[in-house]
């Protein structure tokens, strides 16, 4: 068993009762019940409880006139996400924008966890990621629905030709179940390979070379975190294409 951060710990001794109870109903039985929240549950709970406070922070500290170094911050990445939102997503893509901003900042954060001495990023978990893919997953085919209605969206697997419609809504079901599992092997093969080769040469040559390797986990944590807002921005787009 992985040894567990403090605030896991912190975590269990407040929270073990109440979860495993909970854990109970739904049919699972923790290996550890003095200790079922891990230290993946316990970080993705941390980087959402940071946004939240940051986000926080920026609400009450708007200023036009004088802007803070948070409110810069918010700024800088509402542009960055929005102008790619835009670009993919086309007209009312504000909808949305919130949706694909929260999936980014909560990749990378997550991913770049992992640089931290003695810190398993969460993301190496496969769990994380399939979850994060389920929500997409989930997102976008609510949106297709709400916008062409569940006979018009289901309309679209079939294709512009009727006569082979028979053929294309099945292939179309299977490929839109299968991106959650092409978003799940992707961010999680990238992010366990990269914190592999990591560990494997830090153990070997402690001082010089693995810095190398520091560099490309980070370069890895941002490019598998825009890759995975990007596509959740393009399934988005498809679904509501039609919306105008």
């Amino acid at each position: 068993m992985q040894e567990s951060l403090a605030f896991t710990k912190l975590l269990n001794s407040l929270f073990a009762g109440p979860v495993d109870a909970l854990l109970q109903v739904v049919g699972v039985h923790p290996a550890h019940p003095a200790a079922p929240i891990d230290n993946t549950f316990a970080l993705e709970l941390a980087v959402v409880l940071c946004f939240i406070a940051f986000f926080a922070l920026v609400r009450v500290s708007l200023s036009v006139e004088r802007p803070g170094t948070s409110q810069q911050v918010a700024e800088m990445l509402h542009e960055l996400v929005g102008g790619q939102a835009e670009s993919i997503i086309g007209h009312g893509y504000e909808r949305f924008q919130a949706f694909v901003t929260c999936i980014f900042l909560f990749v990378l954060t997550c991913n770049l966890l992992g640089l931290i001495p003695g810190i398993e990023a969460p993301t190496m978990s496969p769990v994380v990621p399939l979850g994060l893919a389920v929500t997409v997953f989930i997102y976008y085919n609510f949106h297709g629905i709400r916008v062409h209605g569940p006979f018009g969206y289901l309309k679209e697997f079939a294709g512009p030709i009727w006569w082979i419609s028979w053929l294309l809504f099945p292939i179309e079901i299977i490929s839109h179940c299968a991106r959650m599992m092409s978003l799940t092997i992707r961010l999680w093969a990238n992010m366990f390979a990269g914190d592999l080769v990591t560990l494997v040469f830090f153990s070997l040559i402690p001082i010089i070379l693995p810095s190398a390797f520091l560099g490309l986990h980070l370069a890895v944590s941002v490019i598998q975190a825009m890759v995975f807002a990007l596509l959740a921005a393009i399934y988005l787009g498809q679904a509501v294409v039609h919306e105008h």
